[in-house]
């Protein structure tokens, strides 16, 4: 299996194939970093919602169910950035954290346009303002997770026709004969 792995970067050149532009993991670790921060930058401007007072004034009761979603979904983000950063290279950790983030931005979008209807104009642009300042990270997240993917498939290819090669090769080599049982000495005594 180690010659295998050695033999992946000269079998991927040997196709024809290109592995995409993965960044390192270290820069992913750093630009998730980023991200987190810039999410939880949310947190003050959700805790300045009101919308139990929304409803007296005549909103829908669902936003207050979005209000508390939102606040779950910013501690579940953060819990799978942090999963991100210490395995940079997992796709189902990088999916994860992508996913989360659309659901908080779904969330917020509704609450934004809630806070300017039923709070104050100015709280809803602030919120609409800092959702829209992490879509250079999220837009990097979503090419991060779009190479990873496509890395794996092709490593996957390569290990999938090199198992098939030595398959072809094993099933060439003409197969021996069994031993012939050994003879028993049967002579009596």
């Amino acid at each position: 299996m180690k010659s295998l792995l050695v033999l992946l970067p000269f079998s991927i050149s040997l196709w024809g194939q290109t592995a995409p532009s993965v960044p390192a993991s270290w820069d992913v670790t750093k630009s998730v970093s980023e991200l987190a921060a810039q999410v939880a930058q949310l947190r003050p401007l959700l805790a300045q919602l009101t919308p139990q007072d929304w409803v007296e004034k005549g909103a829908p009761a669902a936003y207050v169910a979005q209000w508390q979603g939102a606040q779950q979904e910013l501690g579940y983000l953060d819990q799978t950035a942090r999963a991100l950063q210490k395995q940079p290279e997992k796709l189902s950790a990088a999916l994860d954290v992508y996913f989360r983030l659309q659901g908080v931005e779904w969330r917020l979008e509704s609450l934004s346009e809630g806070a300017r209807k039923y709070q104050s104009s100015a709280t809803g642009d602030q919120l609409a303002a800092a959702m829209g300042a992490h879509a250079t990270k999220r837009d990097q997240l979503r090419q991060y997770i779009t190479d990873l993917a496509t890395q794996n498939e092709q490593e996957f290819a390569v290990v999938e026709r090199e198992a098939q090669r030595c398959r072809d090769e094993q099933n060439k080599q003409p197969s021996r004969p069994a031993p012939a049982p050994a003879k028993r000495n049967t002579k009596a005594k």
